[in-house]
């Protein structure tokens, strides 16, 4: 797993990725956790990958496993944030659309 794994500095600390990408651990994660991806889907989306890199990052973020979670946490607060602060089209509409 080492070889398939790096930590790289970024803001709020060390973040893990894919070594040689700019694919984080936790965006594997997410492809296979949430999305449904196998790791066959993730390389054929992603071909610079190999399925050693895949399974790499899974086994990483079971290792991890809280760090991961509380990764995805501040990401979706971040989004969700954002969101807020700057709604698109969609949301502007639907909140001066009259009632009734």
């Amino acid at each position: 797993m080492q070889e398939h794994i790096e930590l790289v500095m970024g803001a709020g600390g060390p973040k893990a990725r894919i070594a040689g990408h700019r694919i984080r651990v936790l965006d594997v994660a997410i492809w296979h956790e949430r999305l449904g991806l196998s790791p066959n889907e993730i390389v054929q989306q992603y071909p610079d990958l190999t399925l050693a890199d895949v399974y790499a990052a899974l086994a990483y973020s079971w290792v991890h496993r809280d760090e991961i979670e509380r990764a995805i946490a501040a990401d979706d607060a971040f989004v969700a944030e954002f969101r807020r602060q700057h709604p698109g089209p969609l949301e502007e509409k639907a909140a001066h659309r009259p009632r009734g």
